[in-house]
């Protein structure tokens, strides 16, 4: 049994918790994916075709166009960015993304935030203070490695990281950069792909001005974000043959055009031609970069996906289908504009066989749509995750799906990426324009997950500093070129995933910054454990029927709501909890290890704490269930605490030991009693405001910002699903 000390911290008499045993209760294969046979991994492989390269196959409607904005000058020049794109696509995607950075997965789940995550758990990065001994004795919480000669560096990395507060900020930094730019790709995505394939009706219906052209991809626009609700699971996977059906279409009319028009350009195989067309065209040719990477979109989706499938699925079906039918792809574009290139603007559609034109435009239109509604359903489940981070307030996470728990759908993010995506297609009519912004945040994500990367080979890995250097040198310079390339068209529309990743940053920091200052507030106003005990010895002060939940952040100490909450209604419940909900930072946190218990003063208080932990893909229970399993908790806690001290076999002891058992048995009555009469949640509303003599700057952020946010989006309870019969807040001010 433990008690709250005075300062917060706990002061163990005789150290237990509910922990006790549960680590020994999960076990499973902590190597993703390494478990499935080759037919499940075949299977998977077909599967995640038409899941996670929808984007990257659709790329193919713009590139070529984007690239050549003012037409072709020279015919070898084609050759020069046919090998661009071959090359990228090899360097990128498959050797960076499908050969090394899946294999960085946490337990199965991908993404920046996952890289993040990773790191976390082997440095203490994170800037709020609530890291248990506990936590790390969660199941697949930390990763095995084998003792290696780079431990030492590794160890020398970490206490850098854990003694600097500016690494600390910098990773957190480039971490929601990297969610703005997912945010910004999943509300460009749509725009440019909707846009790109309605464009080709004007071939059979060349009367329709651009502006029509336009307007019809809102209407689809607007269809596809009115149906996100339903999920990945009904939308984006009831129609996954389609995108299977696109790489075939795609592939074959890539086959037809180099038989029909220019095998010539197979000797853009030969890198030699990237050098002559740089030699050629200088400043010209790295301006069109801008529009080779756009190639590559799509390709962060095949590592934020990795939970649906496993890394052997991505590898096979990215090296033996979606490579093979993109390069054939772009082999027949530049096939026949070597033969027709005036017609670079609209290569695609123009390079269809007249018999194939409709079939390959309906099919385009509804690949352009699940690669839109895939892209969406990655950006809400990377937001989701940084809910856990305390960097956004808190929305309503529906989960879509249940198969996968990291499907989920947030009403008020779909509304605010409809509307901009709808307002950037009216705004930019071109996808040349849109490209311009789409490929800042395809190489920024780029560029984000290869310093990430490099850390976790640094701290996780401890692989060969060789490795490394060349891993950090070839993709970081790679990516750099690139982005030099489209931030010279800043101006031309590269400017608005800026503006975009400013402003969501600009919530995301404010909100955090609140948060973690809210949460040094409470740790520093910890109600002592003679004051608690003076609280309870009032003689206004009664025990009333019932179970209260007290909804607090700290995991440990007793929060200052408390005696509020005594003043205000002079009665504590017969079974009182302190309630905190804890993200850790693994995907899944398995339900016998979900919570933590202690007592809070003597055992006849029945008072208690504890800490519910979830892991940034799990979903938080409704009120019913998690009342009942957290009741079930505390009385396996007092069973198992009683018997951590049941040790001695003496006479004594074992009347002890039945006078113990008894007890024990009384208290389980008297919780289940309790629970009978009633569940009462209490939660504390902290009116937070920055503290006298604060500058200009944190009380706009503070009193203004902080708050318009928290007043203007979801309250704690709806989020926790807490019954409003069942409710009763609390009013504090903080000043912070």
């Amino acid at each position: 049994m433990s008690v709250e000390a005075a300062d917060g911290a706990e002061t163990q008499l005789a150290r237990h918790d509910s922990l006790y045993g549960d680590a020994e209760k999960v076990a499973g294969d902590r190597r993703h994916g390494s478990g499935a046979s080759w037919r499940q991994t075949v299977l998977l492989a077909f599967q995640s075709v038409g899941v996670v390269y929808g984007d990257i196959g659709t790329s193919r409607l713009y590139t070529i166009s984007s690239t050549f904005p003012d037409g072709i000058r020279h015919p070898d020049d084609l050759l020069g960015v046919l090998s661009l794109v071959l090359y990228t696509l090899l360097l990128l995607p498959m050797l960076k993304y499908v050969f090394i950075v899946l294999y960085a997965n946490d337990n199965g789940d991908g993404g920046t935030f996952a890289l993040y995550s990773l790191i976390s758990r082997y440095a203490k990065i994170r800037m709020i203070p609530n890291h248990q001994a506990e936590d790390a004795a969660v199941s697949n919480y930390m990763t095995a490695h084998e003792p290696s000669s780079q431990a030492r560096r590794a160890q020398c990395v970490k206490k850098s990281l854990e003694s600097s507060k500016a690494a600390k900020i910098a990773l957190f930094t480039i971490t929601i950069l990297g969610t703005s730019m997912v945010m910004g790709d999943g509300t460009l995505t749509p725009a440019i792909s909707v846009l790109s394939a309605v464009s080709g009706i004007r071939e059979k219906a060349p009367n329709l001005t651009q502006s029509q052209v336009v307007w019809i991809s809102v209407a689809i626009l607007f269809l596809l974000f009115s149906v996100q609700r339903f999920g990945t699971d009904k939308v984006g996977y009831s129609f996954a043959p389609i995108i299977s059906v696109w790489f075939v279409l795609i592939a074959g009319i890539g086959a037809y055009n180099l038989a029909a028009h220019d095998a010539t350009v197979l000797r853009a195989l030969n890198p030699r031609y990237m050098v002559d067309y740089f030699r050629r065209n200088g400043k010209e040719a790295w301006l069109s970069l801008g529009g080779v990477v756009l190639c590559t979109t799509g390709t962060e989706a095949m590592f934020a996906d990795l939970g649906h499938f496993n890394i052997r699925a991505i590898q096979l079906s990215f090296s033996c289908i979606i490579f093979p039918s993109v390069a054939l792809s772009y082999m027949g574009q530049a096939s026949y504009l070597h033969k027709f290139p005036q017609d670079v603007g609209d290569t695609f559609y123009k390079s269809i066989p007249a018999a194939m034109f409709w079939p390959t435009f309906i099919v385009a239109i509804m690949a352009a749509i699940i690669a839109s509604q895939a892209m969406l359903s990655g950006a809400f489940a990377i937001l989701s995750k940084a809910l856990s981070l305390g960097c956004f307030p808190r929305v309503e996470v529906v989960h879509t799906s249940n198969k996968y728990a990291g499907q989920v759908y947030i009403p008020e993010i779909n509304f605010l990426i409809g509307a901009a995506s709808i307002v950037v297609t009216l705004a930019f009519q071109t996808t040349a324009n849109i490209g311009n912004a789409y490929g800042i945040c395809v190489v920024m994500v780029f560029s984000i997950t290869t310093h990430l990367m490099t850390i976790v080979m640094l701290l996780v890995w401890k692989t060969n500093v060789a490795f490394i250097a060349a891993f950090y040198v070839v993709f970081s310079l790679t990516e750099l070129l690139y982005l030099s390339s489209i931030l010279s068209k800043f101006a031309e529309g590269g400017y608005l995933p800026f503006c975009f990743s400013l402003v969501l940053m600009a919530l995301m920091a404010t909100w955090h910054y609140v948060h973690v200052r809210r949460y040094w507030y409470e740790l520093d106003h910890v109600v002592p454990a003679a004051e608690l005990a003076a609280l309870l010895g009032r003689r206004d002060v009664r025990r009333v029927p019932g179970v209260g939940l007290l909804y607090s952040e700290l995991v440990q100490g007793i929060p200052p709501v408390f005696p509020r909450l005594v003043d205000k209604m002079p009665s504590v419940h017969a079974v009182f909890v302190f309630m905190s909900i804890k993200n850790l930072p693994i995907p899944r946190v398995p339900a016998p290890e979900r919570f933590i218990f202690r007592r809070v003063g003597p055992a006849d208080h029945r008072m208690f704490r504890c800490v519910a932990r979830y892991g940034y893909t799990d979903q938080i229970e409704a009120a019913k269930e998690f009342s009942a399993a957290l009741l079930d908790g505390l009385k396996l806690f007092v069973h198992q605490e009683a018997a951590f001290f049941d040790d001695d076999n003496d006479d004594g002891a074992l009347q002890l030991r039945g006078a113990r058992a008894a007890a024990t048995e009384e208290e389980k009555r008297f919780i289940d009693a309790e629970l009978e009469r009633g569940v009462v949640y209490l939660t504390g509303e902290a009116d937070v405001v920055a503290a006298p003599g604060s500058s200009v700057l944190k009380r706009i952020v503070v009193n203004y910002v902080y708050s318009f946010l928290r007043k203007n989006l979801r309250e704690s309870h709806k989020a926790l699903a807490i019954p409003k019969d069942q409710l009763l807040k609390v009013g504090i001010t903080y000043e912070i």
